[in-house]
């Protein structure tokens, strides 16, 4: 005998596979980013690793930016699960400037390293900013798929397919981009406390 599902049952289906694929995705950039953080902690002990090194004002105020994406992208979400199609564009929209805020405050930042004398790569290069450089770009890459998945979601948005019953796609850019928060905080704070 054969069983069929219904809509809703399948569309239940394919949200729970969707989310499950997400999580496995953001388990193995978490092992990344701890193998990496790893590393940093080992490459400590090495006689070139700078001491007293500051990181500088612009990661303090991208960290203050990302945070502000995590709640525009959860309000957007509430706003969809009301039918409320206006707030969910505008911080949608609201979101996207955040998260781009935040990319020009990462190379602000590196700008900044570079001023104070700091280089990421060559001779005049330390240990140090090399990790940091490499912990931020991967964070950057990751970011910037999170962007894109953001800019689907608005197109999407925009061609009216998402609505109180149909809010998977805003689901889990959310949950990628909450994710992204998360990561960078995280750096952030191991960067502060373990430079």
């Amino acid at each position: 005998m054969e069983m069929t599902m219904t809509k809703d049952e399948d569309r239940a289906r394919s949200a729970k596979s969707s989310k499950l694929i997400l999580l496995f995705a953001m388990v193995s950039m978490t092992m990344m980013f701890a193998g990496l953080t790893s590393a940093f902690v080992v490459s400590k002990s090495r006689t070139d690793w700078l001491k007293g090194f500051q990181l500088p004002s612009a990661f303090y105020y991208s960290t203050l930016v990302i945070i502000g994406c995590s709640v525009t992208f959860y309000l957007a979400k509430r706003a969809i699960q009301k039918d409320n199609r206006k707030a969910t564009t505008n911080l949608l929209l609201t979101t996207l400037a955040l998260g781009i805020l935040f990319v020009a405050l990462q190379f602000a930042g590196f700008e900044q390293i570079v001023a104070d004398g700091y280089y990421f790569t060559g001779a005049e290069s330390s240990i140090t900013t090399t990790f940091l450089y490499v912990v931020t770009v991967t964070h950057l890459f990751h970011l910037a798929g999170g962007i894109i998945s953001l800019l689907v979601i608005i197109y999407n948005h925009f061609k009216q397919k998402y609505n109180s019953t149909q809010t998977l796609g805003i689901e889990l850019g959310a949950m990628y981009w909450h994710f992204l928060d998360f990561l960078w905080v995280y750096l952030f704070l191991f960067l502060y406390f373990f430079k």
